[in-house]
């Protein structure tokens, strides 16, 4: 649900208070203690009431509840003097008295997440959904995702456009959507929208670069070619958009972005199959994706991207309870040999740094690799996931914090950013602010209710804040979920700090992890 007040838009699903277009910083604690106000405006709040909802019933003081009230006040621009808006009624409690209006948002049932309104950026956006499959074989669909994500990432290559995730993106799949409600869900300038066409030999795109704010098309054009100059079809599609956003600068920033050619189009398919596995999280989808990279290694070793994608599926195998255990050695050799082919390409980075970070604990190359990504980048949502987890490896949460912030921005609708709240979860709990630890965890449970690392960063973050009963049933469930958790893996983890691992097995010994 979102409130509008004034100049406020209060977003109880994005857990957002925008004035304008400006976001305004707000503690976890705050932003409960709103919430319940506005959502309790018809009547008084009582003091007990207020501290049972927000602090869960444990004894606040006087001076505390004030100071969060105060906080309250001035996040919504108002002042303990005034009281326009939260106004404290002695001996009886508090009300939330500014005119209010609900905003209520058809809710992603498979997510239960929103789709936020939210304004373009200061530079050109453009979100690119997915392109209908009319070959007349469901079977092509892979294909179809597979070509419009090399689109996006093409396009997201410029530093003169901001451009929107391809998860998000792909939640509008399979639905007839008005671009102007995408406009406002993702914040952008732009739409670019199709179909392919895939027969044994050729391919046909028809696309439409559209104005989100009004609907209007800037340019619909068709483009035919045989399957072979598939990378010569891309780079025209990609070409008429820069050109069409930047008429003066196009022919110079296109050039820029240009990429390598994959000679095998056999080879090439087997990509395309691979990164669909990649979004799908299942132990199924990882044994055939990792199957797939394989292939088209055998195909055309000279290919960097499978590689790296290979590198990719043995990560996942560490975060999630599949019983499928990542190999080290096989996974430094398929990042470090794609890195070795092509160490220029954003995808190419991200994926092979984090390998290096995560499985074979190279934290420095890693990290150097992953922000290498961002530079060629800036709008590369899994770079700058990484990047996160690599700073707080490093021992630079603040930084973690932002780089997921940006990650978050940039993808709103994103079933991923499980990844990215999980990290600010992390991050927030080294930097001893456990409230807001806590708030990330709960956002990522929300979304990823299976990830052990969530239910680490969730118990560890209550276990600080004294709640370790919770805490304690947390572990319990982690325990269920993958029986190998102990303390003693977390020292295996490539943290820099000393007293950042010293911090973490203090939270797990209150929440009860075995050592």
């Amino acid at each position: 649900m979102r409130y509008l007040f004034g100049d406020y838009s209060f977003d109880t699903d994005r857990r957002e208070l925008l004035r304008g277009s400006d976001g305004v910083p707000v503690a976890p604690q705050v932003f409960e203690l709103l919430d319940y106000l506005i959502r309790n405006r018809e009547r008084v709040v009582s003091k007990d009431e207020l501290i049972n909802a927000v602090w869960n019933g444990r004894i606040v003081s006087d001076a505390a509840l004030t100071t969060r009230l105060n906080v309250a006040r001035v996040s919504v621009g108002d002042t303990g003097e005034e009281q326009r808006l939260i106004k404290t009624l002695p001996r009886k409690g508090f009300r939330f008295v500014g005119v209010v209006r609900e905003a209520p948002r058809a809710v992603e049932a498979a997510l239960q997440i929103s789709s936020p309104d939210l304004l373009p950026p200061d530079r050109p956006s453009i979100a690119v959904l997915p392109f209908h499959n009319i070959s007349g074989d469901p079977e092509q669909e892979y294909f179809a995702d597979g070509i419009v994500e090399d689109i996006t990432t093409a396009l997201s290559r410029s530093r003169l456009l901001f451009v929107i995730g391809r998860n998000s993106s792909f939640t509008y799949k399979g639905k007839a959507v008005d671009v102007k409600d995408v406009g406002r869900e993702l914040g952008v300038r732009y739409v670019l929208e199709g179909s392919i066409r895939r027969t044994s030999k050729r391919i046909r795109i028809t696309s439409q670069l559209l104005d989100a704010a009004t609907g209007a098309h800037i340019w619909a054009d068709r483009f035919d070619s045989e399957l072979q100059d598939i990378f010569d079809l891309q780079d025209r599609v990609t070409n008429c958009v820069i050109g069409s956003i930047f008429p003066r600068l196009f022919q110079a920033e296109f050039d820029r972005i240009q990429r390598k050619p994959i000679e095998n189009l056999q080879a090439y398919d087997y990509v395309l199959r691979a990164q669909a596995c990649t979004h799908k999280y299942t132990a199924e989808a990882n044994v055939e994706g990792l199957k797939y990279a394989e292939t088209a290694i055998g195909l055309d070793p000279g290919l960097a991207l499978p590689y790296a994608l290979a590198a990719n599926f043995h990560c996942q195998r560490k975060a999630f309870p599949w019983g499928l255990a990542p190999e080290v050695d096989a996974t430094r050799r398929f990042a470090m040999h794609a890195l070795e082919l092509d160490g220029h390409d954003p995808t190419v980075l991200t994926l092979s740094g984090w390998a290096l970070v995560n499985i074979v604990g190279n934290l420095d190359d890693g990290a150097a690799f992953l922000l290498r990504a961002i530079d060629l980048d800036p709008n590369m949502v899994a770079a700058r996931i990484w990047s996160g987890y690599a700073q707080i490896y490093l021992g630079n949460p603040p930084l973690a914090v932002e780089q997921c912030s940006v990650a978050v921005r940039l993808s709103p609708l994103d079933p991923r950013m499980f990844l990215a709240h999980t990290a600010m979860a992390i991050a927030y709990f080294l930097m001893s602010h456990y409230e807001d630890s806590l708030a990330c965890a709960t956002t990522a449970m929300r979304l990823r209710p299976n990830l052990p690392t969530i239910h680490r960063a969730m118990m560890a973050a209550q276990a600080m804040l004294g709640r370790h009963e919770i805490a304690q049933k947390n572990c319990a469930r982690l325990l269920e979920m993958d029986s190998t958790q102990s303390i003693s893996g977390i020292r295996s983890l490539p943290f820099r700090r000393a007293e950042d691992i010293r911090r973490l097995e203090e939270a797990y010994r209150l929440a009860g992890m075995p050592e």
